[in-house]
């Protein structure tokens, strides 16, 4: 399958015609609107592609006070609960420990008020525009009008497609080792979907192959044999295939090669995982986006889960739809212009990418030194560091992603991200990192390092009141040492002696009022954020998930399984950064992407050290007082319950089941976009019908009662003036 690969004769540009990049050039004065109107095929910012950040210099010192003045409040609390008999050894532990972990509850709290007010009042959160309203797969704004999403038979207005004159585009797919078959697929639906928007001819699909092994290498080339025999030649947009000869910095490196080799050749790059799908309207909406900002160097979608069938995967699928797009309007809101990179799903200017994107070696040894694992941080941060522009857009639809299965899996990926953030603290000091890029690595590291405080913080805890008791309950008095002290009537321990006057404040056996109310300020940042979900859910897009009473059923159901579920990924997040503190790496594997199940063997190799450890704490904590077993019951119930919660999670029959009655639906289940005459059909999606009474749009019924989409058409899939393989090797 060798060969050479030519430009599209669209194109107008021949490979190594040595043009210049055209990052260099200011995109042309020309009006980019698009039509707001509910029955166009999406609604793709319209006049808001033009991006403006007021204020951008207030936005992070803003935030940061919000998230300072709230830390302040609730260490003060703290400080006064530990320190009311004077402030020990263990006591000061765990305020120590306390007080990032109460930071890093307090940022996310404050990122899901800010979008609840933008995604109530409809204003975007970069341009502080209102947004006018209409169908959108994450505000869901459903009207009776029906919709007509991308890929329909329906010819796009003209004011949605490319002008002639617009810079080209290579959507590029990397893969290691994943299935070919399903990789390949998803490629070539995003293919399908661009040919209906009618600007497919700025538009180029790379297969970027890294794959080793050697069984999956020659199923790769049969697989895409099969697509160049089968698709139309004449028909943008042409799909290519390459492998390169030495996979050399893994990822990166794959994507890194290919931008060397053809920067002449695109404007822009849109990264897609093996796993990840963008709709064709999506694509010619962030092109349109970059031509208006020729200041834009990179822009970022929200991928959100779909084709979720576990259990597992459903939970996650719904959490992600029904809080995600509120989160992401408070991320793009204190970010402004310096939004992260999340290696998939985002367009990047191509020119400026090569020149900047150059990921630093780390001195020393894996797993903190090295080849940087987690480069999509990195990528971004360098730049924004150039001057170019970085956004995140709320408003775009159409973008996914699949996430694993089950809760093994989930965490396998972890374990490689957790090892990519710490390294990404050792670039923290980088002389030119824009602070909002300093807090992606910091914030990116906290996602486990909280972890690891919430444990020895509980564990510390534990160790205290442990203490208490086998010092036959003696209390600290100040400067004369450990007295014997003796249980109250009210519960607390009182100094033993006539006239000694002090009692312990039992802010952990049992909880005193100032350890009540730091517990309900606790709960009320962890949890109202989902409660603003569930109200905006309720409010603008309830149909979307079945229905108000599905909608707040699932809500419940799915707060209940995270409570559960937090524990076990605290253990392990604390074992990931334990493991790569002492020296040990990880290797570069592809993920499973189907939803797999578990057996309870495998469950149990991977949750038996949480069951044990919740045995254990569990025993230790009813000996030194039964009520501190309740203080402790949301921590200890979740280890204990590892091996059933694992296990169950990954089936597939208990999320079947939900579906159908209706729990954990996603709008682009209840309303999906109908698949593009020719394109072919995607592969693992559930197949379990929506619940009776379930609500469904009138486009959706209309479709349901259309019978399948049909079948791709027979094709050679040969470039339509060039007889040879469009395919490739490095």
């Amino acid at each position: 399958m060798e060969g050479h690969l030519r430009a599209h004769p669209r194109s107008g540009r021949a490979v190594g015609a040595g043009a210049l990049p055209s990052a260099r050039r200011r995109a042309p004065d020309r009006d980019v609107g698009l039509s707001l109107d509910p029955g166009s095929p999406r609604r793709l910012l319209g006049s808001m592609m033009s991006i403006s950040v007021p204020a951008r210099r207030l936005r992070l010192p803003f935030f940061l006070a919000l998230v300072g003045s709230t830390l302040l409040a609730g260490s003060w609390m703290m400080f006064g609960i530990l320190a009311a008999g004077g402030l020990t050894v263990p006591g000061a532990l765990i305020l120590l420990l306390f007080i990032p972990t109460f930071g890093w509850i307090s940022l996310a709290f404050w990122t899901g008020a800010l979008g609840f007010v933008f995604q109530l009042l409809r204003i975007d959160p970069l341009t502080l525009r209102r947004v006018p309203p209409g169908p959108s797969a994450l505000t869901n704004t459903r009207t009776d009008t029906p919709v007509t999403h991308p890929g329909s038979a329906a010819a796009p207005p003209a004011e949605a497609t490319l002008p002639p004159d617009s810079g080209r585009t290579a959507v590029v797919m990397p893969a290691h080792n994943e299935d070919p078959e399903r990789a390949l697929r998803g490629l070539e639906a995003v293919a399908g979907s661009l040919r209906a928007t009618g600007s497919a001819h700025a538009f180029d699909l790379h297969f970027l192959s890294d794959t080793t092994d050697p069984a999956i290498r020659t199923r790769e080339e049969e697989v895409w044999a099969a697509l160049n025999e089968r698709w139309d030649p004449d028909t943008a947009p042409s799909i290519h295939y390459r492998r390169r000869a030495t996979n050399t910095g893994r990822k990166p490196g794959n994507i890194g090669a290919f931008c060397r080799e053809r920067r002449d050749d695109y404007e822009y790059l849109v990264v897609l995982d093996a796993d990840s799908h963008m709709e064709g309207g999506t694509l010619v909406s962030l092109v349109r986006t970059m031509e208006a900002n020729p200041r834009a160097g990179l822009v970022q979608t929200v991928p959100l889960p779909w084709r979720q069938e576990t259990l597992f995967g459903r939970l996650l699928q719904f959490g992600s739809a029904l809080y995600g797009p509120m989160l992401a309007r408070g991320y793009a809101f204190w970010q402004g212009a310096s939004a992260n990179y999340w290696g998939h799903n985002a367009i990047l200017r191509l020119a400026p990418f090569v020149e900047h994107g150059h990921l630093p070696v780390l001195p020393g040894t894996p797993p903190l030194g090295g080849e940087i694992l987690s480069h999509d941080f990195v990528e971004g941060a360098l730049l924004r560091r150039a001057g170019w522009d970085c956004y995140l857009l709320t408003e775009l639809e159409g973008s996914h992603e699949e996430l694993p299965g089950n809760l093994v899996d989930f965490t396998h990926r972890d374990r490689r991200w957790a090892q990519g953030s710490l390294q990404h603290l050792r670039l923290l000091p980088t002389p030119g990192l824009r602070p909002t890029s300093r807090l992606h690595f910091l914030t990116g590291a906290m996602g486990y390092l909280s972890s690891v405080f919430w444990f020895l913080m509980l564990v510390a805890g534990t160790a205290y009141v442990i203490l208490i008791e086998w010092s036959e309950r003696t209390v600290p008095s100040g400067t004369d040492g450990w007295q014997v002290a003796e249980r109250t009537e009210t519960g607390g321990w009182q100094v033993a002696g006539e006239g000694a006057g002090w009692t312990v404040p039992d802010a952990l056996l049992p909880p005193g009022a100032g350890a009540v109310s730091l517990l309900w300020v606790t709960a009320i940042i962890l949890f109202l954020p989902r409660l603003l979900a569930l109200v905006l859910g309720l409010i603008q897009r309830s149909r979307g998930f079945g229905g108000r009473v599905r909608l707040t059923l699932s809500a419940l159901l799915e707060t209940v399984f995270t409570v559960v579920m937090a524990p076990i990924l605290m253990w392990s997040h604390t074992r990931f950064v334990a493991s790569i503190l002492a020296g040990r790496t990880v290797r570069w594997d592809s993920q499973p992407r189907d939803g797999r199940e578990l057996t309870r063997s495998e469950a149990w190799r991977w949750s038996r050290t949480a069951t044990l450890l919740g045995v254990v704490w569990t025993a230790l904590a009813f000996a030194a007082s039964p009520l501190f077993v309740l203080w402790l019951s949301p921590i200890l119930v979740g280890l204990v319950l590892a091996l059933p919660v694992v296990h169950l999670t990954s089936r597939v029959s208990p999320g079947q089941k939900a579906r159908a009655l209706g729990l954990f639906l996603v709008p682009w289940e209840v309303d999906p976009a109908p698949i593009a005459p020719g394109e072919p059909q995607p592969t693992g999606a559930p197949g379990v019908p929506l619940p009776a009474g379930a609500e469904q749009t009138p486009s959706a019924a209309a479709r349901a009662r259309s019978g399948p989409a049909p079948a791709m058409p027979p094709g050679r899939r040969t470039p339509s003036t060039s007889s040879s393989r469009r395919s490739y090797r490095g």
